[in-house]
């Protein structure tokens, strides 16, 4: 029961979807989903946990966002925007809660080796658009965002941090 009772004190807010076209042919429904899923979710995943964080006067969100919100990306304007929105709310966000020692950061990977990137980008278009000349690995993402939650990270505040091999 003691478990049960144990304060939250990290949010990993790792939702995102594509619903790819260009905006010209864009549906609405196109639009809002992606928009709804990023942003919404992020105020209805971090809101309820902000005032027990500020309370035990400690709390990690780290929020995934894309190397897309700050490059842009054709075919994207409803992704890159959703994830440029993350980025503002998160900076936004950390300022409020920084004194209550809560932070709140943005990690943005770039192309990171998945099934769904596997599919898209060939070695050569992978070489073209990243300098590290590879994709990163979600491990590579991951240590990122466990020392962003850690307590050595708790001076880290309002950041975007990219894990996208020199891509921006």
């Amino acid at each position: 029961h003691a478990l049960a009772q144990a304060p939250i004190t990290a949010l990993v807010h790792a939702a995102g979807v594509h619903d790819d076209a260009p905006m010209a042919g864009m549906r609405a429904e196109q639009w809002h989903g992606v928009i709804d899923l990023s942003l919404h979710g992020f105020f209805h995943a971090a809101q309820p946990l902000l005032l027990p964080m500020a309370r035990a006067r400690f709390g990690r969100i780290v929020a995934l966002g894309s190397v897309a919100a700050r490059l842009g990306n054709r075919g994207q304007t409803n992704y890159a925007a959703a994830k440029a929105g993350l980025e503002g709310a998160a900076r936004s966000l950390a300022r409020e809660m920084a004194s209550r020692g809560v932070t709140v950061n943005v990690v943005a990977p770039g192309i990171i080796a998945s099934p769904m990137s596997d599919a898209a980008f060939t070695a050569e278009h992978i070489n073209a658009l990243v300098p590290a000349q590879r994709a990163g690995t979600p491990e590579e993402v991951a240590a990122l965002v466990a020392f962003l939650c850690s307590d050595a990270a708790g001076y880290i505040n309002g950041q975007v941090i990219g894990v996208n091999g020199g891509m921006a």
